[in-house]
């Protein structure tokens, strides 16, 4: 069979339709400032669908130091990779101040979220060593176990009794082998918005070895007294081994950065491929990664105002009769009954004559006959715009209950 001959017939279900999809269900163009209000095809949308948590992707300090770090640096400052020409001080500066946020020894930057936990995985495992993961763990999670030589165990998501036997299969081969035991769940699952029980798990600690690795992207600057994640929540900070965030979330950047011991941290310095062999963060992001840890520490009132619209909103969704499944984080997901189709044509619907933009979710992501509609809420959204989403989603979920959804076109061009 020809390589690429395949590739025709492996679309998935939107990919078989993409002359309906592209543009709008999949890689939609929205236009404007980042804002709760930017452009969709020329109209105004309300939009949930930006993981910028704490608003602070237009806050006016950080983009007065973004702009100050690219005229002074350029975007090239550093050249080079971390090891080899690209040090700097303010890039070891922003891993003491990480490091010291979430109450760890030491922290390493890292170019991307997706690439940088799936070589810290790869970096700390060898084939003698056994992984143990939450099933719902992200698709960069995923890929990095795809590449493990050794044997992995997964258990359903957030099912602590199914964890810890898949800890006595993992602890006893290990003892075989001669290797190690890793466990690997999130901070907050953020398709659902539940938070990972880290807290059980920790405590799983006093019957079996294993070290803990944390992915907290929706976590960091949402949870917690501080904003230090999940594990301050949950009081178990301290017993997360490797704790993993993304600056793509709270931080509304690039980058992300790994923090634990320093020896584990001194070993992927030096073994890490994807930054042994990759050019240092630019200055201009070091920069402005420090301006927006900073306002995470000094303006409690960020995450004060986020929580605010949170709770507006699934109390509001919750008093018309929705669910938000277990969601105890930011992510608010809307659960309803239909098929691929009538999501298709719901979303259509809600963008074009409500003016809401959110995500939606849909099978193979969840099981058929489900779709999720997920609300991002954020700092600078407003009660008003809480008040204005709930009225359209009382709208659409009264057309998709009487079936105004299943016969229309679009609907039955899904072929369901």
């Amino acid at each position: 069979m020809d390589l690429f001959a395949k590739l025709q017939t492996n679309l998935g279900p939107l990919g078989k339709h993409s002359e309906l999809a592209e543009g709008y269900f999949a890689f939609p163009k929205l236009e404007g400032e980042i804002a709760p209000r930017m452009k969709f095809k020329g109209k105004e949308v309300l939009t949930w669908s930006l993981n910028n948590y704490l608003g602070l992707a237009n806050h006016p300090e950080v983009r007065k130091a973004d702009a100050d770090a690219a005229a002074k640096w350029g975007a090239a400052y550093p050249m080079g990779a971390r090891m080899m020409s690209g040090q700097t001080d303010l890039h070891e500066q922003l891993e003491r101040e990480l490091a010291a946020f979430v109450g760890k020894e030491s922290a390493y930057l890292l170019n991307y979220g997706y690439q940088g936990i799936m070589s810290v995985i790869d970096s700390i495992l060898d084939r003698k060593d056994v992984v143990v993961y939450d099933s719902e763990c992200h698709a960069c999670i995923i890929d990095a176990l795809r590449m493990h030589l050794g044997k992995r165990y997964v258990f359903p998501h957030n099912d602590i009794e199914s964890c810890e036997k898949q800890l006595q299969r993992a602890t006893k081969l290990a003892e075989e082998t001669g290797g190690g035991v890793l466990v690997i769940t999130e901070g907050v699952f953020g398709m659902t918005g539940d938070q990972g029980r880290l807290a059980d798990i920790v405590a799983l600690k006093a019957k079996y070895e294993f070290r803990l690795l944390v992915d907290d992207a929706h976590g960091f600057g949402t949870l917690g007294k501080t904003g230090a994640g999940a594990g301050e929540e949950q009081g178990v900070q301290d017993q997360i081994d490797l704790y993993f965030s993304t600056f793509a979330k709270s931080m509304a950047s690039i980058g992300a950065f790994i923090a634990g011991e320093k020896h584990v941290i001194q070993f992927l310095k030096y073994n890490m491929r994807s930054q042994i062999f990759a050019k240092s963060l630019p200055m201009l992001l070091v920069e402005g990664a420090l301006k927006r840890l900073d306002l995470i520490r000094t303006k409690p009132e960020l995450k004060e105002n986020l929580w605010k619209i949170v709770h507006a909103l699934r109390n509001g969704l919750k008093e018309k009769g929705f669910s938000t499944g277990k969601s105890n984080s930011p992510v608010t997901p809307v659960v309803l009954n239909g098929t691929v189709g009538e999501a298709a044509t719901l979303t259509r619907d809600l963008r074009e004559n409500y003016n809401i933009f959110c995500s939606v979710v849909i099978y193979p992501v969840i099981p058929k006959g489900m779709i999720i509609l997920r609300l991002i809420p954020t700092a600078v959204h407003t009660i008003d715009d809480v008040n204005e989403t709930i009225a359209a989603f009382e709208a659409v979920k009264d057309k998709l209950t009487s079936g105004y959804y299943r016969n229309t076109e679009m609907a039955m061009s899904f072929g369901e």
